[in-house]
């Protein structure tokens, strides 16, 4: 018989492990409720909230074929004693997946515990799982896009009583209290193709403009961020649904600043999956003498929103809010807490991702370290909150939609963040701290030695497509 798990790949179509391990029609569907994993790296209840949902929508299409999810409590390790106990002829199918250190080593544990002919490892993104080489990704990423599309599982029938609970007696646990995630996305792949087709059709009109500013961003984004992230929708289907929206779209350019997009969500995933380490060390090793002293109270004012400065305040409130703010925002939070406030990445990362409903490690964590200017092969860039806020909210009327005791503040006052006692004080001077953090960065990288393993870098991460390392340091 077949036995088919399930990790962040929560759909019916273009499921390689579903679709191969239906074949013989002898199958069943088994997903790890690890709470362990969950209380991990960056993991939060919002992700999870939106990984029931889509748990949920497949179950009910999993019925209509005459099969349905099983959920197994606790570790990966622990499914594979279960499984020697209650079967002795059987193929496990599963997609791979780049996540934390947690997972990763509990799924090694699962893995290295059968014969090689008792698994099936899928790539479920375009990335090189076995040979590795830069030199070729991008061609090797095409080729897998480019496959076609797989197609719902075979009907089962499977009849044999498990030792496991059904994801319909699961559910009705409510492990967690949904009722403060009403903002958070809703997780499904019906909602995936809504979302897809409303993007293509009318919502990416402007998208290269809309996309850095926070309160258009929120509708002309694709918003299929954590879709993609836990499976409810698979990248190929984005990306040759994209291909044929392309052909009529009336905003081509827009299409296309998507479509590399696509391309740099695989990129940043492989670096994670080529170098896990990369969760707790600095891409580049010199960079993580830079900050190594921490200040609790600063990272909590930061976290929480509390930092003094509106818009960017304002920016973390809603992040907490709705778990999802626009990259151009991302990118400005972490660049402050590791340039203004000059706290480790390591520590920041992770209280961030957890804020993130779409929070995919391979993703979040080379961000991170880009922000932090710790990667070696990227020009360290330094967001200014006076110059974001200008630019991303003119009028003030986002910011004040946030924090409402604004509402009757002149717009200067805002954006310079000169409130006085009106507003919360400013924790650190931008200009200074960004000026000492420029100083120290550039300090290490004139270094010799720094450029060497820069280089060295460069070869095991950086794009082909349209950098060279000599323009890079």
């Amino acid at each position: 018989m077949d036995i088919i798990l399930l990790q962040r790949d929560l759909r019916l179509i273009d499921n390689p492990a579903l679709f191969y391990g239906s074949k013989k029609r002898n199958y069943c569907v088994i997903y790890v409720y690890d709470k362990n994993y969950w209380k991990s790296y960056g993991r939060s209840s919002r992700q999870l909230k939106f990984a029931i949902d889509c748990l949920s929508e497949l179950d009910k299409n999993l019925r209509r074929i005459n099969s349905k999810i099983f959920i197994h409590e606790g570790s990966f390790e622990s499914l594979g004693a279960l499984i020697k106990r209650e079967f002795s002829n059987f193929n496990i199918h599963l997609n791979h997946c780049t996540d934390n250190i947690y997972h990763r080593e509990d799924l090694k544990k699962f893995i290295n515990s059968f014969n090689d002919n008792e698994i099936k490892i899928y790539d479920n993104f375009g990335l090189q799982l076995k040979e590795f080489n830069r030199d070729t990704w991008s061609r090797d990423w095409n080729k897998i896009m480019s496959k076609p599309l797989l197609e719902i599982p075979e009907i089962s029938n499977f009849n044999k009583e498990l030792p496991l609970q059904e994801f319909e007696d699961f559910e009705k646990k409510d492990i967690i209290k949904k009722h403060k995630l009403d903002e958070i996305q809703i997780g499904g792949e019906k909602l995936a193709l809504e979302l897809l087709n409303s993007f293509f059709e009318y919502r990416a009109d402007g998208y290269r403009k809309k996309m850095s500013c926070p309160n258009e961003a929120e509708t002309a984004c694709s918003r299929l961020s954590p879709h993609i992230a836990f499976g409810s929708i698979s990248l190929r289907k984005v990306y040759q649904s994209l291909n044929d929206a392309l052909i009529t779209s009336n905003f081509k350019n827009d299409l296309y600043s998507f479509k590399k997009r696509l391309h740099w969500h695989c990129h940043f995933i492989q670096k994670l999956e080529t170098e896990p380490e990369l969760e707790y060390k600095s891409m580049h090793p010199h960079c993580d003498r830079l900050r190594e002293i921490e200040d609790k109270e600063l990272i909590e004012k930061w976290i929480n929103g509390e930092t003094g400065f509106p818009f960017l305040d304002a920016c973390l409130i809603y992040l907490r809010k709705t778990g999802w703010i626009n990259f151009r925002m991302r990118a400005m939070i972490m660049s402050f807490a590791s340039y203004n406030l000059w706290q480790p990445w390591q520590l920041t990362s992770p209280l961030l991702a957890e804020l993130f409903t779409d929070f995919e490690p391979g993703i979040h964590i080379s961000q991170v370290q880009m922000q932090s200017g710790v990667t070696g092969i990227n020009l360290p860039r330094i967001y200014s909150v006076y110059k974001q806020s200008f630019d991303q909210d003119p009028s003030a009327e986002w910011i004040k939609s946030i924090i409402p005791s604004l509402k009757k503040i002149d717009l200067d006052s805002i954006h310079n963040a000169e409130l006085n006692d009106i507003y919360l004080e400013k924790i650190v001077d931008p200009k200074k701290t960004a000026a000492k953090a420029r100083e120290s960065i550039w300090s290490i990288r004139k270094n010799t030695e720094f450029k060497k393993l820069a280089k060295e870098v460069f070869i095991k991460h950086g794009s082909r497509r349209t950098q060279r390392f000599n323009r890079m340091r």
